[in-house]
């Protein structure tokens, strides 16, 4: 016999499990019907439908559930298909409850199925351009006649012209029941001359739209693509989100933001992360801010504005009185920023997150800035100020206004040089939170007592997920006194793989502690001095 015959008893054999036959639709359609019309837990709970109801339900169900399954699986192919069948069961499951829950489907005044989704999404899958007959497929659901949708995510799939031309006269349609639309990355890879006219396409076919949510994100627009959307922006005068990140907002791109958006008087998130705007850009930004008296989340992270940007920013924020979350991380405000921004946070009473890592404040700033919280946030939960050269002359300040935080769960002052004396002061305004989640002090110059103190006051905290001491001077033994400390709640602790126990004044950490081991003492000098120290709540 030739050795490339194959025999029924070597031959390969597989089950090809996609798509399912049209017997087994049928099945599950009868199924279905069954479960929508006969007494149940679930029909009992939320309401039995009849018989004619139930078929047009599960009939609808049926044939939704198989075609999100068979373009999962034209997407991501996996031989068997077992992904898509288990895909295909569970959109079965949803779909159902919704109808429980719902009562029935709408129909249409032609007695057409109508969907009861409101929210179509075509970013899943992997990030690829799109062409116009998958364009034509995907967006189907959208040309039902009564659908329900009211948020669109083109997220993720490239456009172009042909694309864009295609969907137009789909999303025209739609522009009057639409609320919340995401077009972020979506031109990725596109020469310029055409994805300013996709973008150009698409803001003039949602114009006139009365958006609450807009999402440009990721899209490297610059001025030419905010005025290409200009059509769309110039109409919206109901926006309560607008975010705009990683989108090449330079200094012209910020002007024309502030002169196309009519109004932002209800508008309550805005995000700027990751541009180029600077500081004359981040002026042209806070004129924004100061016609946004309901904002409530503000970023502008990322965006290499200095000290005069800063004080405008500031300065404007001044007006958002609600304002509960504000990140402007990574920028270069500096003291002066620093100050200034203190001054405006005096005004912000249902502050719950601030976010102010590696701005360049230094001491002065962040005690200004900590001064004010004390006072001014009593809601606060989250407090991030790494990176900002805080040494342990500004401890004081920040542990009066930890200590002040009873609704504190996360803390960041990592990156700095707080060394033990001031990293003590801060466990010990720590230790009546018990909301406490997260302490983040690595890279700041710690020894052994106060990594130890630290550990000790943390590892109590009932719901605590994360100490991260890593990168910091550490001996041996202390290290070894830490885990110890961890030992019934090792996850709790994060890695110390960059941790240094030879670093600067290393030798005379350990012999302090060895002076104390021999007299019997548990705390070391500093430990003993500090341990008990008072926080002052009038500093």
């Amino acid at each position: 016999m030739d050795a490339t015959t194959m025999t029924s008893q070597n031959r390969p054999f597989s089950i090809k499990l996609w798509p399912p036959s049209q017997n087994t639709r049928q099945v599950l359609v009868e199924r279905m019907i069954n479960n929508l019309s006969t007494e149940s837990i679930f029909t009992q709970k939320y309401g039995i439908l009849n018989k004619e109801d139930a078929e047009d339900n599960a009939k609808y169900i049926e044939e939704k559930a198989f075609l999100t399954a068979d373009q999962h699986h034209e997407n991501e192919p996996d031989g068997d298909g077992g992904s898509a069948v288990q895909l295909y069961a569970r959109e079965c499951s949803k779909l159902l409850l919704q109808v429980l829950k719902g009562g029935s489907i709408k129909k249409d005044k032609e007695n057409h199925i109508v969907s009861n989704e409101t929210f179509f999404d075509i970013s899943k899958g992997k990030r690829a351009f799109i062409e116009a007959e998958e364009v034509e497929k995907l967006l189907k659901p959208l040309q039902e006649p009564g659908n329900s949708y009211s948020k669109i995510c083109f997220s993720n799939r490239s456009f172009g012209l042909e694309a864009a031309q295609v969907a137009d006269p789909i999303l025209a349609s739609l522009k009057s029941q639409l609320k919340e639309v995401d077009l972020s990355d979506l031109v990725a890879g596109r020469p310029e001359a055409e994805a300013l006219k996709v973008m150009n396409i698409f803001s003039e076919a949602l114009e006139g739209s009365v958006l609450k949510s807009l999402n440009l994100s990721n899209n490297a627009l610059g001025e030419k693509g905010v005025r290409a959307f200009g059509a769309l922006l110039k109409s919206q005068s109901q926006l309560e989100e607008l975010y705009l990140m990683n989108d090449g907002i330079s200094e012209e791109a910020a002007r024309a933001i502030c002169e196309l958006i009519p109004s932002t008087e209800k508008l309550k998130i805005l995000h700027f992360h990751n541009n180029m705007t600077g500081d004359e850009g981040a002026v042209a930004i806070s004129e924004v801010v100061k016609r946004s008296p309901l904002l409530e989340d503000f970023r502008c992270s990322s965006t290499r504005v200095g000290a005069e940007g800063g004080v405008a920013l500031s300065e404007a924020l001044a007006t958002c009185t609600h304002l509960k979350k504000l990140d402007l991380r990574d920028n270069m405000f500096g003291v002066e920023g620093g100050i200034a921004l203190s001054k405006t946070l005096s005004n912000h009473a249902y502050m719950t997150e601030v976010y102010l890592s590696y701005i360049n404040m230094e001491n002065e700033g962040a005690v200004a800035i900590a001064n004010t919280l004390k006072e001014s946030a009593p809601l606060l939960e989250v407090l991030d100020m790494a990176g900002n050269d805080i040494t342990v002359e500004a401890a004081p300040a920040l542990a009066a206004c930890i200590s002040s935080m009873k609704h504190l769960s996360k803390l960041n002052l990592s990156e700095n040089e707080l060394k033990d004396e001031g990293t003590i002061q801060i466990a010990n305004a720590l230790e009546g939170h018990s909301k406490l989640t997260e302490v983040d002090m690595s890279t700041n110059l710690i020894r052994r007592a106060g990594a130890r103190l630290l550990a000790q006051i943390v590892v109590q905290k009932p719901g605590f997920k994360l100490l991260n001491i890593n990168g910091n001077y550490i001996s041996d033994e202390g290290i070894d006194e830490v885990k110890d400390i961890f030992k019934k709640t090792p996850d709790l602790l994060g890695p110390l793989d960059e941790n240094d126990p030879e670093g600067e004044d290393a030798d005379a950490d350990d012999d302090d502690d060895n002076d104390n081991e021999e007299g019997g003492e548990d705390e070391d000098e500093l430990g003993s001095k500090l341990k008990n120290l008072e926080v002052d709540e009038a500093d």
